[in-house]
């Protein structure tokens, strides 16, 4: 397959990416920002926010090279409580999405999109099941810019499958984690936040003692994407809406003990009430990811985050090396 990811540089795009590659495919990263993990993603240099020139100009080089067979759009602000303070960002998730539909529409590609559970808010609260099924999600609940930003692209899509015939998949990921996101500088994010206090004997700060997620090992992501991404090129599914996540829930607390013992360190914690805009209670039903996609999720959380402090350890040892 030729793919083309955008948002190459961020974690899922950039695990998905060589997943690919060393299994064989063809693969072109669309990203604002160089790659500060790996040189081995071919990346074109590209803000989505600059729509003077049409895609098609700026993927001259993979196009004149033969048709490309799926664009998967994973180029986004991502944090929740940001865009709750800068909300002008989630109207940039917006604004990114309608070039990649537009070349999508015009080369007649399928298109993969990253969605989020935040776009479920808090509707756990009101249904009386453990687990949240995709057909639940109810946008009257927009907790925040960011999900709102994530139900909007979900609906331009659904649009352009109406009035276009364009095939999709949209993935809605649940707290993915691992290898390639300690990029804090960037973008705090918890798992790789709270690794990085810990390792210095930091205190760490969990904002909502009962909040309950449901956290993705990137690994299992990426095999669920890539099945989606096989499935969509071959003809043998499109337009649906996929949970992606372990389908288990745990407590912030839960994965603040076991970073601390994978660590070999003492926890310090205190706790906050949960910040403006999250999500406090999600788990997901994958059920329909298990029947489209083969998809059996191999790592639960303990597990995972063994395996992200062990690369985050070995990634600090070599750039000291």
């Amino acid at each position: 397959m030729r793919l083309l990811i955008t948002g190459s540089s961020g974690q899922i795009g950039t695990n998905l990416a060589l997943r690919a590659l060393a299994e064989g495919h063809q693969v072109w990263g669309l990203d604002s920002r160089p790659n500060g993990w790996c040189a081995d993603i071919p990346t074109i240099r590209h803000d989505l926010r600059e729509q003077h020139r049409p895609l098609r100009e700026v993927l001259a080089e993979p196009l004149a090279q033969g048709r490309l067979d799926c664009v998967v759009h994973l180029a986004a602000h991502a944090k929740v409580h940001e865009l709750v303070l800068q909300p002008e960002r989630a109207l940039e998730n917006i604004a990114t999405l309608f070039p990649v539909l537009e070349f999508c529409r015009e080369q007649q590609l399928p298109l993969v999109f990253g969605s989020s559970r935040e776009v479920y808010a808090d509707i756990q609260r009101t249904i009386a099941t453990n687990q949240t099924r995709e057909e639940q999600a109810d946008f009257a609940f927009t907790a925040s810019p960011y999900s709102a930003s994530k139900i909007a692209g979900e609906a331009l899509i659904y649009s352009y499958a109406h009035c276009y015939d364009l095939p999709y998949l949209v993935f809605r990921f649940s707290n993915v984690y691992g290898r390639y996101d300690n990029d804090l500088e960037r973008m705090e994010r918890v798992i790789p936040l709270f690794i990085d206090l810990i390792r210095r004997d930091q205190e760490v700060t969990v904002f909502g003692e009962d909040k309950i997620l449901d956290f993705t090992y990137v690994d299992d992501c990426v095999s669920g994407v890539l099945s989606g991404i096989e499935g969509l090129v071959r003809g043998q599914l499109r337009d649906h809406t996929i949970n992606l996540a372990y389908g288990a829930g745990n407590s912030l607390v839960q994965m603040a003990q076991y970073i601390a013992e994978a660590l070999g360190k003492p926890l310090r914690m205190r706790i906050q009430p949960s910040q403006r805009g999250e999500v406090t209670h999600y788990v997901a039903d994958i059920a329909r990811a298990h029947e489209l996609l083969g998809y059996a999720p191999q790592v639960p959380l303990a597990e995972g985050i063994r395996r992200t402090v062990a690369w985050v350890v070995e990634w600090g040892e070599r750039q000291r090396n």
